[in-house]
């Protein structure tokens, strides 16, 4: 296997995508699009991309793994850390390794990997992946391979994740495993906003008028309590792209045809990932935010006939309420014991104790290589 290192995007070879393609099988998190919109409008100015392909040894060279990652240079006279991420931040649920599902051994593929990111040029100090899945061998792949590497790894939490398995049931169902103040709580509003004459609900799926209803969406969120967001063009992006992959499930309530509450809701290869979600405070009265959430969920049980439903990122207690599961995501920080800045790293993160360690693990390793 090679190594190969791409600056951006635009410059990966046509196999790649495919990879991509198949990688968005498992999770909408891991397309291409996905990294390109994020890459385009979320990224710091400064950032730089670093897109790191492992491929097969011989022609065509079919790419076997790829990690996409981000750094900002090193600070005057290599003082600041050399640090090095993962392509994800504020708005990524789920992070990870990208693999060749034909790929027969998912250990080599990881452990290339790591060596590429490890002994790459310039040396980095860290490397920080996150949020990803501690029940995916490749977590446990990833730290092995850091640790053989020679670096000090530290595993951090990162947020709680609520989901729902549907397991085939209807809607109804479903809503009567609800809590009973919730079910009582939907079942009275509904009749509220019926009974007003003055309330419209509509779900977006399709490229068509999405501009409108990104302008919608925009007018609501400026009216909650949700503060601005840190970029701000890519959830307008992630809608259009979404909408053209067939993706987009955005709901939008309307009270005397102005809207009031929306939430975009993203569906893919069988799972409905819950992704953004507002209301108007000033209708807070008719729980418009749960109207909404149940007409959702009604749409993708019933008509996307999803397995599952994902709550993505935080341990909000509402969220219990709706779904059957919660899962946790978490990071690997990995330090360079062979910079200055690497072993500050340990250190700071983990504690001097952990450093002595690291550093008898490392000399016991190079021993038996020598």
């Amino acid at each position: 296997m090679q190594v190969k290192i791409y600056p951006d995007f635009e410059g990966l070879p046509s196999q790649y995508a495919r990879v991509f393609e198949a990688a968005n099988v498992d999770n909408f998190f891991y397309s291409l699009a996905w990294f390109k919109n994020l890459a385009s409008t979320a990224v710091d100015k400064g950032d730089q991309l670093r897109i790191y392909g492992i491929e097969s040894s011989d022609p065509p060279h079919l790419p076997v793994a790829m990690l996409p990652m981000r750094y900002r240079s090193r600070g005057l006279k290599g003082l600041t850390p050399s640090a090095l991420s993962g392509l994800a931040n504020y708005y990524t649920p789920l992070f990870g390794p990208i693999l060749n599902k034909s790929c027969p051994s998912s250990r080599d593929a990881i452990r290339e990997l790591v060596r590429a990111l490890c002994f790459d040029t310039p040396r980095w100090d860290t490397v920080d992946l996150h949020p990803l899945d501690p029940e995916r061998l490749t977590y446990t792949e990833l730290q092995a391979a850091f640790t053989e590497a020679g670096w000090a790894i530290q595993n951090y939490f990162c947020f709680g994740n609520w989901y729902l398995r549907t397991n085939g049931q209807s809607y109804d169902q479903y809503f009567e495993t609800l809590p009973s103040a919730l079910r009582n709580t939907i079942t009275r509003k509904r009749k509220v906003i019926r009974k007003s004459g003055r309330f419209d609900l509509q779900i977006l799926t399709g490229a068509d008028d999405v501009d409108s209803a990104i302008r919608a969406y925009q007018k609501v969120y400026a009216s909650s309590w949700k503060r601005p967001e840190p970029y701000a063009h890519f959830v307008p992006e992630l809608m259009r792209m979404s909408a053209e992959k067939g993706s987009l499930r955005l709901g939008l309530a309307f009270f005397d045809q102005a809207p009031v509450a929306a939430q975009l809701w993203l569906v893919n290869e069988g799972a409905a990932s819950i992704y953004k979600l507002a209301y108007d405070e000033q209708f807070s009265q008719y729980s418009i935010g749960s109207i909404l959430t149940a007409h959702l969920m009604e749409h993708v049980i019933e008509r996307d006939r999803v397995r599952e439903v994902d709550y993505l990122i935080g341990d909000d207690p509402y969220k219990n309420s709706w779904m059957s599961h919660r899962r946790e995501r978490w990071g690997v920080r990995a330090f360079n014991l062979r910079s200055l800045n690497g072993m500050f790293g340990v250190v700071k993160h983990i504690g001097g104790g952990a450093l002595r360690k690291s550093l008898r693990k490392v000399w016991k390793i190079f021993k038996t290589r020598s």
